[in-house]
């Protein structure tokens, strides 16, 4: 059918119809800058530990120590505007030009109880025009599982969002239940403030993280203990660094003995989110497509619909938001639509480590309580935040 609208005037309309033919065109051939990208990512790509040696032999050259600074000022840089994509890995040639993030700013109505009802169904509707070029072409859309927003594989191709290993995932799960996020939702970075961005770059500069790098456990660790005797001025017990130990594994689930940069960042940004902003602020975050989720959820565990549902259906269902791969088994018997249960192998299972000692008396105390629709939201707000990116990992891993 062709192209049959734009949104902008006739000038743009010819140039952005004419980067989306080519993009078309492209298909999926691989782009030699692909590769290039990729080597010069494998080269960098190293755990926190190795970087800090690096710059210290760098430092010690001498000649070398002006380029190893303008790179670390470029990596802050990203950071603080929350852009994914390093120039000197980016070919710009025949490619968009990658969005100016806009970090959100708090509203003065933030705080007070947002209506969310569970009686009234929202109609969520995708975007009828892919987000980047901005034009409608008989070509397949990809949908967002989380926002309204649809792109062409082409257009993300173009913005350096969509490689070899991307393309496939976003191919076979965008139309599934289990879906796909665009760089938008991806990103639990952009959900901060300037302001809060500000504080959590502070945090990193004291405990002397460098952006872009990867971190071991004992990295890991040591700026959790860092972060915690800063905030309270004691040190860490040993049950919170064990805590600590268990996230760093929900952070690794391939056993890799690092965890990737994205993941860290993301985890770091829904705690800054869960400490600086109350659960009604939190809500006001969730789209539309989160919400109808998290009502299917409720109404598939509300089995005698009276409107409550017991902490540890509530509990089973925080974890569930965490399952995004199909081919993943079911580890509980509850069956929740949309969302589906956790895997049994999964860091966060209900069924690992300390939470097998829990009493009976415990276990039906627990399920004894009841949790209401807008209770059930609120604790489960932070969790399906932290669901929203294509990683395997948990970003926020749910207690036993």
């Amino acid at each position: 059918m062709g192209v049959l609208m734009s949104r902008r005037q006739t000038v743009e309309k010819v140039q952005k119809v004419s980067l989306a033919v080519s993009a078309f065109k492209d298909g999926l051939r691989e782009q030699p800058s692909t590769r290039r990208r990729a080597e010069v990512g494998g080269t960098r790509r190293g755990t926190l530990e190795q970087e800090v040696q690096e710059g210290e032999e760098e430092a010690s050259a001498g000649p070398s120590q002006p380029e190893e600074s303008s790179a670390s000022k470029a990596a802050w840089e990203r950071l603080r505007d929350g852009r994914g994509v390093e120039p000197e890995e980016f070919d710009r040639a025949n490619r968009f030009t990658p969005p100016a993030f806009i970090r959100p700013k708090r509203e003065l109505h933030d705080d007070e109880p947002p209506d969310i009802s569970l009686e009234q169904r929202e109609q969520v509707l995708n975007d009828e025009m892919c987000e980047i070029c901005e034009v409608w072409t008989a070509e397949s859309l990809f949908p967002c599982r989380v926002c309204s927003r649809v792109y062409h594989d082409g257009c993300l191709r173009r913005m350096g969002y969509l490689q070899n290993d991307s393309a496939v995932e976003v191919t076979e799960t965008a139309h599934t239940e289990t879906g796909w996020s665009c760089y938008y939702c991806d990103n639990l970075n952009l959900l901060l403030t300037e302001e809060e961005m500000y504080s959590l770059m502070e945090t990193l500069r004291h405990c002397k993280i460098i952006p872009e790098t990867c971190l071991t456990l004992d990295d890991f660790l040591h700026y959790k203990h860092l972060v915690h005797k800063q905030q309270f001025e004691r040190p860490m017990a040993e049950a919170q660094e064990e805590q600590a130990a268990l996230q760093f594994s929900a952070l690794d689930p391939d056993k890799k003995g690092h965890i990737e940069w994205h993941d860290f960042l993301s985890h770091e940004s829904i705690q800054l989110l869960q400490k600086l902003r109350p659960q009604n602020a939190l809500l006001r975050l969730l789209t539309a497509k989160e919400r109808e989720r998290a009502r299917a959820a409720f109404l598939a565990l509300d089995q005698d619909s009276d409107g409550f549902i017991g902490e540890g259906e509530c509990r089973r269902a925080r974890h569930a938001w965490f399952r995004k791969h199909q081919k993943e088994m079911p580890s509980c018997n509850v069956s929740i639509s949309h969302v589906g249960p956790m895997s049994e192998s999964s860091p966060a299972s209900s069924g690992s480590g300390k939470s097998q000692e829990k009493t009976p008396a415990a276990t039906e105390r627990e399920e004894a309580r009841p949790v209401n629709w807008p209770g059930f939201l609120r604790e489960n707000v932070a969790y399906i935040l932290a669901a929203r990116p294509n990683s395997a990992a948990l970003h926020l891993q749910p207690p036993a």
